[in-house]
């Protein structure tokens, strides 16, 4: 009975040591928790992508617009012949994007949520825990993006029909990282859902990773070469001028953010 006893508390002394490990971002997720009719709906993930991906944008559309009024926000672009871009060009790319994603992009990501098993566990994930399957999501979407990428650029009906929407804007803008076909769009949605379920993220993480996603794709189309941008802060990432290059001569820079694969294929090119 003592034996019992001193096992109980044993259980329960480890018990609330594991809880206190997780308790930085369990109000966080107990938060979040209470909304699972919102957080387990199969059009979450494409609603997200779309109105971050808006939210992402405004910074870069801000600085489009001080940039008429205030020449040195432009020393910054890295186009330097280009005209600022201009308000109907934005407002017609959202309107394509807009259209996209309600005609395809959202029905289609939906009946795929549908096919998986949501999951909503009790426990918030630890620090470690949330960076390592953030970092490791990162690093399998940049592996399957280039793969994709890659295929897209060598397979003459593939870039016609998928990725020759996307080059369309030679000199891209924020609002232009979602400027692509509806097929391509679906695509890239679906790589990131499925590099967060290969990882096994807690869904805290696996929004962070798409958050991260999202802005990550937005810097690298936003023609901007900032101090402050992810490739300044890690040399391993390589950021809009990288996929600038991409864009302007519509080869090699396969990869989305870093730059090892594209240095170990032998498609990096400045």
């Amino acid at each position: 009975m003592v034996g019992a006893n001193v096992m109980n508390k044993t259980f329960a002394h480890g018990r609330s040591d594991y809880l206190t490990e997780y308790s930085s971002l369990q109000p966080l997720w107990n938060n979040l928790r209470g909304r699972q009719k919102i957080l387990l709906s199969p059009y979450l993930p494409a609603v997200f992508a779309f109105l971050v991906h808006l939210l992402f944008c405004t910074p870069f559309l801000a600085l489009e617009t001080l940039g008429c009024f205030w020449p040195r926000v432009n020393s910054y672009k890295i186009t330097k012949t280009s005209e600022p871009q201009s308000l109907r060009r934005w407002w017609d790319c959202f309107l394509r994007i807009l259209l996209k994603y309600i005609s395809t992009v959202i029905p289609a990501t939906a009946l795929f949520q549908s096919l998986r098993t949501p999951v909503c566990p009790e426990l918030a994930p630890s620090c470690n825990q949330l960076f390592f399957e953030v970092v490791v999501s990162l690093l399998l979407f940049d592996m399957l993006f280039f793969a994709w990428h890659y295929t897209m650029h060598r397979v003459p009906c593939l870039y016609r029909w998928v990725h020759y929407v996307h080059h369309q804007n030679r000199t891209p803008f924020a609002l232009a990282a979602q400027d692509a076909s509806p097929a391509e769009l679906l695509s890239l949605l679906i790589l990131a859902l499925v590099s967060a379920h290969l990882v096994g993220c807690h869904p805290l993480s696996e929004a962070l990773f798409h958050l991260l996603n999202t802005w990550l794709a937005v810097e690298d189309h936003c023609d901007y070469d900032l101090p402050w941008a992810f490739h300044k802060l890690l040399p391993c990432m390589g950021g809009a001028p990288f996929h600038q290059t991409h864009h302007h001569k519509y080869r090699g820079n396969y990869a989305p953010y870093f730059v090892h694969w594209d240095w170990l294929c032998g498609t990096r090119i400045t």
